[in-house]
């Protein structure tokens, strides 16, 4: 089984949830127009001045990932 990768792009500031809201918006539209077989995204609200926005991704194409759509930072997805 292939290790997975969370792509994470970080959002602050007092529009920050809503920035990272709307962000997983393109992020599913490229995943979609992608064809890419895992389909995880989401967005999270850390604080009022802190949300991110997320991508999963194999391990494999991470790389390709990253340089397509340059996030904030990753890490391995459980």
């Amino acid at each position: 089984m292939s290790q997975k990768i969370k792509l994470i792009w970080d959002f602050r500031g007092a529009a920050a949830a809503k920035t990272a809201e709307h962000h997983e918006i393109h992020l599913k539209e490229f995943i979609i127009a992608e064809n890419y077989p895992l389909q995880i995204t989401g967005f999270e609200i850390l604080n009022d001045l802190y949300a991110i926005a997320y991508l999963v991704v194999e391990e494999k194409d991470m790389i390709t990932f990253r340089d397509i759509l340059k996030p904030h930072r990753g890490t391995y997805f459980e």
